[in-house]
């Protein structure tokens, strides 16, 4: 595929570096900014991987977030790293593509914790979003590590699983919302990728689903990896309590920007029956829940090309009416 824009740039937001990639058939097409999960886990190397074919459709930016990947710095400390600020970063990256390719309003995907940030943007900037498109989508922090703990224990006791049992007993179920430390909610996270909520089917478990794309990805090279590590414990570590207090069935009731949830079947990592009941009371100019059948938390890299082919849909339908 031939590229009119293909770039890789380094903007201040916020007053600190952080790498954008931008990559478009026409720089004439809607924008649509991907917002990635975590906090810290950046995805532009498999979004570009996987989601190549949207190039033609709209121009694809994805992101770095403070913190996160090439936009880690040893000079940030964990008061920089609040919910807050993250929201106002992707308030200045939007106004800069609104002014770089001439438009009124960006589309937003935000996965995972991205839609935690792009949730929160869309509340507070509506004018800024042509539509928000939500996957892995978080609501309750407390009822979602609860429901994700209890998927992973039950699992590990159908499966026989003595040593998950056991990390399991020795971690105990989360206080509201809350492990004992990170290592603990990786302990849990690492078994429920094992057991096939974070991707549809069974896995290796976190850390080799993690690394083996990046390091087979042109995005980041052997260099990055350790900003990337580094990073995505960072911002992690200085950002999950906030994280996980949020209550989004009690705090956004309503947005003023039309909403699609693409979501997979299985997602057991933001649990389906909380965003089920969340999207169900929310008021929006349109909204539309797109399920995934055979996906879990990441439909975008489960099923690619489905994927793809409804966000294309999305955008031109938004396009139509605008």
């Amino acid at each position: 595929m031939k590229y009119a824009i293909d770039e890789k740039r380094t903007l201040t937001i916020g007053g600190i570096p952080q790498a954008v990639r931008i990559r478009s058939t026409d720089a004439s097409l809607p924008v649509l900014l991907f917002l990635h999960g975590g906090p810290g886990v950046c995805d532009r190397h498999w979004v570009l991987r996987d989601q190549s074919a949207l190039a033609e459709t709209v121009t694809m930016v994805c992101w770095d977030q403070r913190g996160a990947g090439l936009s880690w710095s040893p000079k940030l400390k964990a008061e920089d790293m609040r919910i807050d600020r993250c929201v106002e970063d992707a308030h200045e990256l939007i106004a800069w593509l609104k002014q770089r390719f001439g438009k009124d309003s960006v589309y937003i995907v935000g996965h995972s914790w991205g839609s935690i940030l792009g949730t929160l943007l869309c509340r507070k900037y509506p004018e800024d979003v042509a539509a928000y498109i939500g996957m892995g989508q978080f609501v309750n922090g407390p009822e979602n590590e609860r429901l994700s703990y209890e998927f992973v224990l039950e699992e590990a006791k159908k499966r026989g699983d003595k040593k998950a049992l056991r990390d399991l007993e020795r971690i105990g179920w989360p206080k509201e919302g809350h492990y004992a430390s990170i290592d603990d909610l990786m302990v849990q996270r690492n078994l429920m990728t094992k057991y096939g909520g974070e991707d549809y089917g069974e896995s290796d478990g976190i850390m080799k689903a993690m690394i083996l794309p990046i390091l087979r990805s042109p995005e980041y090279s052997l260099a990055d990896m350790w900003k990337y590590y580094k990073g995505a414990f960072f911002c992690l570590n200085s950002m999950w309590d906030e994280v996980v207090d949020l209550r989004f069935d009690l705090t956004v009731p309503e947005l003023k920007v039309p909403v699609y949830l693409t979501e997979g079947r299985h997602d057991q990592n933001t649990p389906i029956p909380l965003a089920e009941a969340w999207f169900d009371q929310l008021s929006a100019p349109r909204k539309e829940w797109i399920w995934f059948e055979k996906s879990a938390h990441s439909p975008i890299k489960n099923e690619p090309e489905l994927w793809g082919a409804t966000v294309r849909d999305i955008v031109l339908k938004e396009e139509a009416v605008r």
